[in-house]
């Protein structure tokens, strides 16, 4: 981070991280299609790119919503039952049942529970805690972002998965993308196949 007239500024390894990815790859792709997308733009400083780091923290948060699948409205406090839920971050109900036992990174804990009379306990979430967990990074359930024309963002986080295993099959690769990002088996097969072809 270098600050300039006051103002932080950041590289896009370090917005990389605050925006929870692994590598840059998925920035590289917003970056090249900016024309499309409306990316902020850089500053170059010593042969190193430099963005403002509101400014593009800003964008990101509109960005990710556009294409995140998340209903924003509503009342902020409302209780929702795991349908409801499912709902307001469009995804199927069954996920909310597999987080319960299987949460993913950043799910908020219920704000209450309520026992029903077969002994499960049904947990609600307000809608404000939906939107912060969407709000946060990538996230299970949904790819979590559109994808800019030409560059598929899905491919990006391909190319990043086998540069962090080299190793793995495949078949493996594109199972934990589709469990860490959700998304079909079938469409993450095809990604890991054309990351493999741009490698």
């Amino acid at each position: 981070m270098k600050t300039i007239d006051g103002r932080p500024y950041a590289t896009r390894a370090e917005l990389s991280a605050r925006a929870g990815y692994k590598g840059d790859a998925t920035l590289r792709a917003l970056w090249a299609e900016r024309e499309s997308n409306g990316h902020p733009p850089a500053r170059r400083i010593d042969r190193a790119l430099f963005w403002d780091l509101e400014v593009w923290e800003r964008w990101f948060t509109e960005y990710r919503r556009q294409g995140n699948g998340v209903d924003y409205s509503g009342n902020a406090d409302e209780e929702l039952p795991p349908a409801g839920q499912a709902k307001v971050l469009g995804i199927n109900a069954s996920a909310i049942s597999h987080y319960r036992d299987n949460p993913p990174p950043g799910w908020p804990g219920p704000a209450r529970e309520e026992r029903l009379e077969s002994g499960r306990v049904r947990e609600y979430r307000t809608r404000r805690q939906l939107w912060e967990y969407a709000d946060s990074g990538p996230r299970a359930g949904v790819a979590g972002r559109t994808p800019a024309e030409g560059a598929d963002p899905k491919v990006a986080l391909a190319v990043e998965a086998l540069a962090a295993e080299p190793g793995r099959k495949a078949g493996e690769t594109a199972a934990a993308l589709a469990e860490q990002y959700g998304g079909g088996l079938s469409t993450w097969k095809r990604a890991v196949t054309e990351a493999r072809r741009q490698g």
